[in-house]
């Protein structure tokens, strides 16, 4: 994208993890042709405040990350100073003429950022009578979310007003936050999206880089931009996962789980990410690790603590991936001591489907599902009894084939109250659909969320259709842009066809009010006698008499409706995961070689659009279970901060699916839709390291950390 007379704009990151800020010369790089600016905290003192994100809850301690370091960099890759150029490639030079003098210091003392402690049901009782007790400490890699498209901004000022392009999931909630940190009303910030690219989550959030970009443009007053490179999103965009859990698990003879202790302790990074701080890996985890299954006593501790990194932030998941992978791990291990097959252990303790809406140990209330039945589905669609005879048969013959199981519960379309109970009040929770009848007959929608690939044109478009009447290339969806779309939250957690559920509908049915009536005045007629089919509004029963829209739209132009929605949820998707893999008995390299997913998101609005979210989602799934880390050195130095060294999965490392889909319908929302967007993820992890423990089950090898090397798993 292209803005007339745009700059540049570099940024000189630190070298270090932790150190002070003792000069910064500039000299040399701003004396470079071509060079516009070298700004640093020292320029935008007094004209952008740090990034501060509040969390109103017990155990919260906040963080204020600034634009520009200020004095201190926090860890490597903290942005110090940006160049501004006339292009790209100067800037990114005359950064390496922009001489920072550190002093080096030692690693900061961990901080606690957030704590929290839960406890319901008689959890020592629960224990006291178990006939067995299982301990295990499970532990996630820091990982990336890896865009292929990194970040990017773009900030002119325009007249009084601050336009901002961006590549964000959240325009509304990035104009809020440039507003208050630039000191300016919202109504002269503008934020329009382009098409975003990937983002998975690391594009929800409001970025130091958002902040100095456009207090850059104010204080040069050029029309600049930023595309971040891949070594910058590695080393200090958001990153995801990196926690430990300490789990106990008391059950039954027959495998009932009866309580659940867990102990949570996430690897926070620097600073508190905004929105959402750094209550939402360990939080997220906590609260839904019970699983779909009937645990009747839980009790967890958990501690986000600071580190020299950079922030853990929301990835396809959060938090859910690292609950699904402890719970279903733990349920296999207590199978493995009692002598149960897996699949017998997720039989006794899943909620039947009679039970719903079912109240988890957790507190949280679960409005739908039938995992009995997705799981037999499962079994059934793997032909799991023949797989048990193959895999005798491969070990008779020194092959190391494993079956894994994972059964997952999601939580989906979380609206206001949500946010709210969770103490993040910078989250609206709100969405809202604006549809418009167009000069030329189409009907237009704006829609407050953007789409970063999960198809959001299409499925906005089959609803619009649907629901007035139009043919579907006749509806068009527009980019968001604050300054026309309606207000609302953005695109994450799944929400997005929740949200369009509740509010094209009542939108579509205001605009098919006005149509009619306009349309009565053309044809004489009752607007109740007059129906809308095809794009043409008719008499009933009288065939030829009508009038089209653009008659409609040239006889009252300006036709249009907005309905807002808040959803009521959350609502509960889910699935059950089947993972077949063989593990080479000399190098430990893992091959999937059939995986089968059962995915229950309510009724399906467009099933191309939700088998390709589960592929793509399960493809992330199985990179988090067997390839990707972010590994630092005991400096604080990132050691893959390029993807020569970070190994995303590849097309040959991704198997081939076997899905069926399964449809509870939520009671909560319009037409009992849920969201399923982040299902694959949480789902593929558990399944593939249980099927990789089952593999190897004889070589006394633990599978108790993601990712599963190879070296970890050849025999001792």
């Amino acid at each position: 994208m292209r803005v007339p007379s745009a700059c540049a704009v570099a940024f000189v990151r630190s070298p270090h993890a932790h150190a002070r800020i003792e000069s910064i010369d500039a000299g040399a790089a701003r004396r470079l042709p071509g060079v516009v600016a070298v700004v640093t905290a020292d320029d935008l003192r007094g004209r952008v405040t740090p990034l501060a994100p509040r969390l109103e809850a017990p155990g919260f301690r906040p963080t204020a990350w600034p634009a520009l370091a200020d004095g201190e960099v926090r860890f490597a890759g903290q942005a110090v100073a940006a160049v501004v150029a006339e292009t790209a490639y100067l800037a990114a030079d005359a950064r390496e003429h922009v001489v920072v003098s550190y002093a080096p210091l030692p690693p900061a003392p961990a901080e606690v950022l957030f704590t929290h402690e839960f406890s319901a049901g008689d959890v020592d009782g629960g224990f006291a009578r178990a006939a067995v007790v299982v301990r295990e400490t499970f532990r996630h890699a820091r990982c990336s979310a890896s865009p292929l498209e990194p970040r990017g901004v773009i900030a002119r000022v325009t007249g009084d007003a601050l336009e901002v392009w961006a590549s964000t999931q959240t325009p509304h909630l990035l104009r809020d936050a440039l507003a208050a940190h630039l000191g300016l009303p919202p109504a002269r910030v503008r934020v329009i999206v382009p098409d975003v690219g990937g983002g998975f989550g690391q594009k929800l959030h409001v970025f130091p880089e958002d902040l100095a970009v456009a207090a850059v443009a104010r204080l040069t007053g050029r029309a600049v931009k930023w595309v971040e490179e891949r070594r910058e999103n590695m080393a200090a965009a958001s990153h995801a996962r990196e926690q430990a859990v300490e789990i106990e698990a008391a059950a039954s003879a027959d495998g009932l789980v009866l309580a659940l202790r867990a102990r949570l302790t996430s690897d926070a990074g620097a600073y508190h990410i905004h929105p959402l701080t750094q209550a939402v890996e360990p939080l997220g985890t906590a609260t839904i690790l019970p699983g779909p299954y009937r645990v009747p006593a839980y009790a967890f501790t958990l501690t986000a603590v600071s580190s020299p990194k950079p922030p853990l932030g929301a990835y396809r998941g959060v938090g859910m991936v690292m609950a699904a992978f402890v719970m279903e791990r733990t349920l296999d291990l207590i199978a493995a001591r009692l002598g149960l097959d897996p699949a017998e252990i997720r039989r006794h303790n899943l909620i039947p489907r009679g039970a719903y809406p079912y109240r988890s140990a957790a507190g949280l209330t679960y409005d739908s599902g039938d995992y009995p039945a997705a799981l037999a589905c499962a079994l059934e669609l793997a032909g799991y009894d023949e797989l048990r005879r193959e895999q005798a048969r491969a070990r008779a013959a020194g092959r190391r084939l494993g079956v894994g199981l994972s059964c997952y519960t999601e939580y989906t379309g979380m609206g206001s109250d949500t946010y709210r109970r969770r103490g993040m009040v910078e989250i609206a929770g709100h969405e809202s659909a604006t549809l418009a009848l167009e000069p030329d007959g189409r009907i237009g929608v704006l829609a407050s969320s953007p789409s970063q690939g999960q198809g959001h044109a299409t499925a906005l478009a089959q609803l619009v259709a649907d629901h007035l009447g139009v043919p579907i290339d006749r509806v068009v969806i527009a980019p968001v842009d604050t300054a026309s779309a309606p207000p609302g939250s953005g695109t994450f957690a799944s929400r997005g066809a929740v949200c369009f559920a509740g509010s094209v509908p009542v939108a579509a049915e205001m605009l098919r009010r006005k149509i009619l009536s306009t349309a009565a005045g053309l044809l004489e007629a009752s607007a109740d006698d007059l129906v809308l089919e095809a794009g043409m509004v008719g008499v009933r029963g009288v065939p030829g008499r009508g009038v089209s829209l653009a008659q409609v739209a040239e006889s009252a132009p300006g036709l249009e409706a907005t309905a807002p929605t808040d959803p009521p949820g959350p609502t509960f998707s889910g699935a059950v995961h089947v993972a077949v893999v063989e593990v080479d008995p000399e190098t430990g390299r893992v091959a999937i070689r059939k995986y089968v997913v059962v995915e229950d998101c309510g009724p399906v609005i467009n099933p191309l659009i939700v088998d390709g979210q589960i592929h793509g989602a399960v493809a992330q799934g199985v990179g988090e279970a067997l390839y990707e880390a972010l590994v630092y050195d005991g400096d604080g130095q990132l050691l893959t901060a390029t993807l020569m060294d970070y190994a995303l999965p590849v097309a040959s490392c991704v198997p081939s699916f076997v899905i069926g889909h399964l449809e509870t319908p939520s009671p909560l929302t319009p037409g009992g839709v849920k969201g399923m967007g982040e299902g694959g993820t949480i789902g593929a992890p558990a399944a593939i390291a249980n099927a990789v423990a089952d593999a190897v089950r004889d070589l006394g090898v633990t599978v108790t950390r993601l990712p599963i090397r190879p070296q970890d798993l050849v025999g001792r």
